[in-house]
């Protein structure tokens, strides 16, 4: 299995030259198996239209799971040619708070006069499946699909494996929803547990530190440290840093990951346009 991390940065797209390194386009992991092949997408943000790139041109030819429905975890969706195409098989499936279908929530912002067309106007063969959680099987990959706390609509998280490699993908993360925990980063409740548990690598919410906790807390994400006690107390090998805040420069992530360098497990920051081989 092989990770590519095409988005990491998180809530709106960030261009300029302090974000160039670590990257500016918002959530999208495309996963590899062994054979080469690319079925695979964890999140639709901006960072979705390099999948093209990372096909050679081709069309895309697999499934999409959606963490949520936020704006930067669904806007590349047209703006990708590797979905957006003739021949392309695009299977949808992502979280619906009230049972609504999928295509219908994405609809609200996704069509006029919001924007020029609507997901029924997206070319190729789309599905759309409201996903819920419990195991499946999806493209290959055993999945584990479980809420977790996010501010603004319901959330998931997934838990991926290919039988020899798993990783989890906790993108969006609000624990302090659940109180404090023993450290006032959130609580370590046991959907977070579930996922990560034994993982190659965990891919978690970080886009605050600790510190910003106390005025920015209830925006519904993370603290880069709880990412890291997360994968400490699940066992994980790798920690890797993502949805980074939109301010975050290149050099900030640098000195957040440099916090841990005593950490018990790997830490490493997510980079747009790098690969994890596992």
């Amino acid at each position: 299995m092989r990770i590519h991390f095409l988005g990491v940065r998180g809530s709106t797209p960030t261009p300029g030259a302090e974000f160039v390194r670590i990257g500016g386009h918002t959530s999208c992991v495309a996963i590899e198996r062994d054979d080469g092949t690319i079925p695979l997408v964890l999140d639709a943000g901006t960072g979705l239209r390099a999948l093209s790139r990372l096909l050679d041109g081709a069309a895309f030819q697999g499934s999409v799971l959606l963490g949520h429905l936020h704006w930067d975890h669904t806007h590349g969706f047209p703006f990708s040619r590797a979905t957006d195409d003739p021949d392309a098989r695009v299977d949808v499936f992502g979280p619906s708070d009230d049972g609504r279908p999928v295509d219908t929530l994405l609809a609200e912002a996704m069509s006029p006069p919001n924007f020029p067309i609507g997901p029924d106007g997206l070319r190729g063969k789309w599905t759309w499946t409201t996903i819920t959680d419990g195991r499946q099987t999806v493209e290959g990959f055993e999945v584990l699909v479980r809420e977790i706390p996010h501010k603004g609509g319901k959330t998931v998280g997934y838990r991926i494996s290919d039988g020899r490699h798993a990783i989890a993908y906790l993108s969006d993360h609000m624990p302090q929803a659940f109180g404090p925990g023993p450290e006032g980063w959130g609580e370590y409740h046991d959907a977070a547990m579930a996922l990560a548990d034994g993982t190659d690598v965990l891919i978690h919410d970080a886009q605050y530190t600790a510190e910003e906790l106390a005025t920015r807390g209830g925006f519904g994400h993370s603290a880069a440290e709880y990412a890291v006690a997360l994968g400490e107390r699940s066992g994980v090998r790798t920690v890797a840093l993502f949805h980074h805040d939109p301010a975050r420069t290149d050099d900030e992530v640098d000195a957040i990951v440099a916090r841990f360098e005593s950490a018990a497990v790997e830490v490493t920051a997510a980079v747009e346009g790098t690969a994890l081989q596992l």
